[in-house]
């Protein structure tokens, strides 16, 4: 099953053209290359009205995923996490405590991160951070839980995947 995904670059400056959107690309090649379906990617000031309105249109288009990058630091104009939490009906903190654990692997600078990730309607929707390693370290902290989370939120009541990894030495396999 292919799910689709919009990228949503929240910038001051990418949205106004005098900065080039670096992490949106990011985001949508690494998805893409997970087997989602990128259908558009969007452009937002940091204004939390305008990052709000968009989230809750794309979550009622009946959008699978949709990330978002930048505007979740400690800047006076980061407001990404609050825009995101006026439209999310659930929040899913494990998925942002997973994005947090890899960018403290990396850096210390990753605990200034305030993104959140949670679901409105039957959209998962997951905040990352604007530079393009921090949206390539988030990304890959969660891209594995993603596609089961989708399909959990479209629906599939089936067998559900334990995500349990079989031991690598043979220990605790039946004789």
């Amino acid at each position: 099953m292919s799910f689709t995904c919009v990228v949503v670059t929240v910038s001051d400056g990418v949205s106004a053209g005098t900065r080039d959107d670096v992490s949106g690309p990011t985001a949508a090649q690494m998805l893409a290359d997970a087997g989602l379906e990128v259908v558009r990617r969007e452009l937002v000031a940091d204004e939390l009205d305008e990052i709000s309105a968009l989230l809750t249109a794309l979550s009622t288009e009946g959008v699978a995923l949709v990330v978002t990058t930048g505007g979740t630091g400690f800047g006076p104009r980061d407001v990404t996490p609050e825009a995101t939490r006026a439209v999310l009906d659930r929040e899913a903190p494990g998925l942002a405590s997973l994005m947090l654990q890899a960018g403290l692997a990396h850096t210390p600078n990753a605990a200034l991160s305030r993104a959140v990730a949670g679901v409105a309607g039957s959209t998962l929707i997951i905040n990352l951070p604007g530079s393009p390693k921090g949206v390539s370290e988030s990304l890959e902290a969660v891209l594995e839980v993603v596609p089961h989370a989708l399909g959990l939120l479209g629906g599939d009541t089936g067998a559900h995947p334990t995500g349990h990894r079989q031991p690598s030495d043979g220990a605790g396999a039946e004789s």
